[in-house]
């Protein structure tokens, strides 16, 4: 009975942290900074405009295509809707030291955490990478999109400004 009671716990737990759809906030994590400290990704936030998180790997081809495609136009992003991304590493504690290196190689002005213990993927109901939402100026999950194709960095952009400016944007 025991048991039974701490299995059907745990999948109530796991059940509040996985996504449903449309309008979830961002779930509790912890994940740390490039510096090695930590913070609660419930804390994330953007003054009431766009942010953008995409999920990344350092051994993840796509996943870098798609970060610097969007390192392009970065600025001309932030200047026309005020979105702000958020890179979240899935590197482990094994390959996490790489993350450090290939920001400063690539020179992306992202935020950029790694989620070693992948809670914060888990929470976020991520099975691979690359993996992207986006969360509208009142901190709700209103777009998701997975993988990663040239060109879809100018699909996420338009979703981006449609959010930006109030509407849905279809996903």
């Amino acid at each position: 009975m025991k048991k039974l009671i701490i299995l059907l716990s745990s999948v109530v737990l796991l059940a509040s942290f996985v996504l449903s759809g449309d309008g979830d906030k961002i779930p509790s994590a912890v994940v740390k900074k490039l510096d090695g400290s930590k913070v609660n990704t419930s804390t994330f936030s953007n003054n009431g405009k766009p942010i953008i998180i995409s999920f990344w790997a350092t051994w993840c081809k796509p996943c870098k295509k798609e970060l610097d495609a969007i390192a392009e136009d970065y600025d001309t992003w932030v200047k026309e809707t005020g979105v702000k991304l958020i890179a979240i590493s899935i590197d482990d504690a094994r390959s996490s030291g790489k993350v450090v290196t290939d920001v400063k190689t690539k020179g992306w002005a992202y935020d950029v955490y790694i989620d070693e213990n992948q809670d914060f993927k888990r929470a976020m109901n991520v099975n691979n990478v690359p993996f992207t939402f986006i969360v509208d100026g009142n901190g709700k999950i209103v777009y998701s999109h997975n993988s990663y194709s040239e060109g879809d960095e100018e699909k996420l952009y338009e979703a981006v400004k449609k959010i930006a400016s109030g509407e849905k944007a279809a996903h």
